[in-house]
């Protein structure tokens, strides 16, 4: 047995331990055990809550989304440059000649 094993074994029996425990003091002091689990399960509710919240609040917000080009927009914007580099290359050349 490894040692995930070893500490999965513990955890089962552990649990399986706290199930009975838990269902013996219910039986015998069922109004207090009922009111403690009650509370302990809306102060976890509301304490998840505050959480979510707080993390909310101090989160900055995501930069601006700027969608991508699309490949007939990059096409376009390569072939309009590739359209000014050669009309450049021809003044230059009349320039020159």
């Amino acid at each position: 047995m490894n040692k995930d094993q070893a500490i999965g074994a513990v955890i089962l029996v552990a649990s399986v331990a706290g199930l009975a425990a838990y269902a013996w003091v219910l039986y015998a002091y069922a109004i207090v055990v009922l009111e403690i689990t009650a509370f302990i399960a809306v102060a976890a509710i509301l304490l998840i809550s505050a959480w979510i919240g707080w993390t909310m609040a101090t989160t900055p917000p995501p930069a601006p989304f700027e969608p991508e080009t699309t490949a007939t927009e990059t096409m376009a914007a390569v072939s309009s440059e590739q359209r000014t580099s050669q009309a450049d290359v021809a003044k230059k050349d009349q320039a020159a000649g």
